[in-house]
Order: C-alpha cells, then sequence, then structure tokens
C-alpha cells in the first residue's frame, strides 16, 4: 500500500495559495476594526466639540401691567450661545428660555437696567447684545372716549345717497402712560366707502387714537375693533313720492275749482229765476188794476 505523499493539500503551490488568502483575511479585518473605530471617535469627537450661534429672540419686561407702563426697550435682542455642539442646535431650535429686564422693584421715571437670561442649560454660556437699556416708566391712565366715525367720501352712485353712520359701541376705553393718554383728541373709526355702494353696509375697522393734529398715539384701545354700518337710501323713490304728491295736489285744486264754478253757475240761474218770477209778478198787478 501506498503512501498518499502525492495528496492535493500537501502539494507545495496549494499552501502557498491558502496562505496568501489567510493572510489577505487578516489583513483586511485589521483595517475595518480600526476604521469603525476611528469614526466612532470621530463622531464622538464631533458631539462633543464646542461651537456658537448667535440668535435674536423677544426681550420680556417684568413689571405691574396694571399700575405701569413701560417705553424705550427694543422688542427684540440678540443672544450668543457657546457650549457642546450638540446643545446649541437644541436650545436654538426649541428656544426654552428667556431674556428678561426686571422692572418689579423700580418706580416711575428713567432708568438703566442690566438684562438678565433664564432657563439656559448650564453646560451652556451667553452674551447678550446689548447687555443694558434705558426704560421709562410712567404710571398707568385709562379713560373713556367717544367713538367717531369717519367716511372716506360721502358721494356714491347716481341716485343714491350716504346716510349717517352708526358704530355698535359709542365709547371705548383707551390705557397708557399718563402723558400719552392726555394727549388722546378722540377715538377713530375710518370707514371706506366704495363709489359704487347702492345699499346700506356693515364694516369691522380698527380703531385708532390720535391727537389733536392726527397723529396715532402710543396707548392701547379697549376694544381695538368694533362694527359700523353705513347706510345707502335711493333718492329715485323720494323724487317719485315727491311727484306724486304735486300731482294730487293739482288735481285737489283742479277739483276745487270745479267746485267753485258749478256753484258760481247755480247761484247766477237762481238769481235769473228771482228776476223772472218778480217781473212776472209785476206783469199781473198791472193787468188787474186796468181792469178794474
Amino acid at each position: 500500500m501506498k503512501n498518499n505523499d502525492n495528496s492535493f493539500f500537501s502539494r507545495p503551490w496549494v499552501m502557498r495559495g491558502m496562505s496568501l488568502v489567510l493572510a489577505l483575511f487578516m489583513f483586511f479585518y485589521v483595517n475595518g476594526s480600526f476604521l469603525r473605530q476611528t469614526t466612532r471617535q470621530g463622531n464622538q469627537s464631533a458631539l462633543m466639540s464646542d461651537k456658537s450661534q448667535t440668535i435674536k429672540v423677544p426681550l420680556q419686561v417684568s413689571i405691574d401691567s396694571k399700575r405701569y407702563v413701560v417705553t424705550g426697550y427694543p422688542q427684540y435682542v440678540k443672544i450668543k450661545l457657546t457650549g457642546p455642539s450638540a446643545l446649541v442646535t437644541t436650545t436654538v431650535n426649541t428656544q426654552n428660555f428667556k431674556v428678561y429686564a426686571d422692572l418689579s422693584d423700580l418706580g416711575t421715571g428713567q432708568h438703566r437696567v442690566k438684562l438678565k437670561v433664564s432657563g439656559l442649560n448650564s453646560e451652556l454660556t451667553s452674551s447678550i447684545d446689548p447687555e443694558t437699556i434705558t426704560v421709562n416708566i410712567q404710571s398707568k391712565k385709562t379713560i373713556t372716549v367717544p367713538v367717531s366715525v369717519q367716511l372716506s367720501s360721502k358721494t356714491v352712485a347716481d341716485g343714491y345717497e350716504v346716510g349717517t353712520a352708526k358704530s355698535s359701541m359709542a365709547n371705548v376705553q383707551v390705557s397708557g402712560a399718563r402723558s400719552e393718554v392726555a394727549k388722546v383728541a378722540k377715538v377713530v373709526a375710518f370707514v371706506n366707502v366704495p363709489h359704487t355702494a347702492t345699499a346700506t353696509f356693515t364694516r369691522q375697522v380698527t380703531l385708532q387714537a390720535v391727537d389733536k393734529n392726527g397723529q396715532t398715539l402710543n396707548v392701547v384701545v379697549t376694544p381695538d375693533t368694533l362694527s359700523v354700518t353705513v347706510p345707502i337710501t335711493s333718492t329715485k323713490s323720494s323724487s317719485s313720492s315727491d311727484s306724486g304728491s304735486t300731482s294730487g295736489s293739482s288735481s285737489s285744486s283742479s277739483g276745487s275749482s270745479d267746485t267753485e264754478t258749478s256753484s258760481a253757475t247755480s247761484s247766477r240761474q237762481s238769481s235769473a229765476s228771482s228776476q223772472t218770477e218778480t217781473r212776472s209778478s209785476s206783469s199781473q198787478s198791472a193787468s188787474s188794476s186796468a181792469s178794474n
């Protein structure tokens, strides 16, 4: 019996090929592990790196709004956020914090106040632009003012006329800083009247408090809108009525004239009859005297 020394796997070139395949497998496995680890570390590094972003946010004012009115402060301010990239991005998207000016311990007059921020994550740092603002605090005043309706035009289509407009409320309240409220001359409800209007219409209009020069004032009108009804009537019907009245009067006058004429004729006929009877009686008396 022969030894199987010349089997397939014992040949030199087969052993070399298998060694090469095994070496390549080990090479790709090791490099793949290294690449995955490097990617994970890179992503983690990107998430943990810091970044800064500046956004514009509304400024809130803390004060007793029933007693005071604040003027002079900006509506928006800028804030720069710095911290972990993911946290900065989330905060910018949600804006779950506020920038405010605390005026609760201040009285009337002009004050310079430093702005504050609240609700921000402790891992983030911030800087506000501007850091301080100047505000003017005044006592609040409320008055009652009648509503004045103003029409854009009183001329409409031919054969129609504009009546007296009427608002749904006669008086409204005006609130604001004492100095501004003192300037209020009237509250205006301006209504645009179309030149083609042929029927009564109602509009919902915004009210404006103005001074004696017609300039709009920085006050609050309550309610700030109301409805105004503008009557549009036809002048054709009234003209027809006038014509009818004139015709009726003429007919009455004519009827009266006819009656008067008839009465005069009757009177003349009666007078003539009386004269005839008188002459006849006189003739009879004369005949009787001659016979005697």
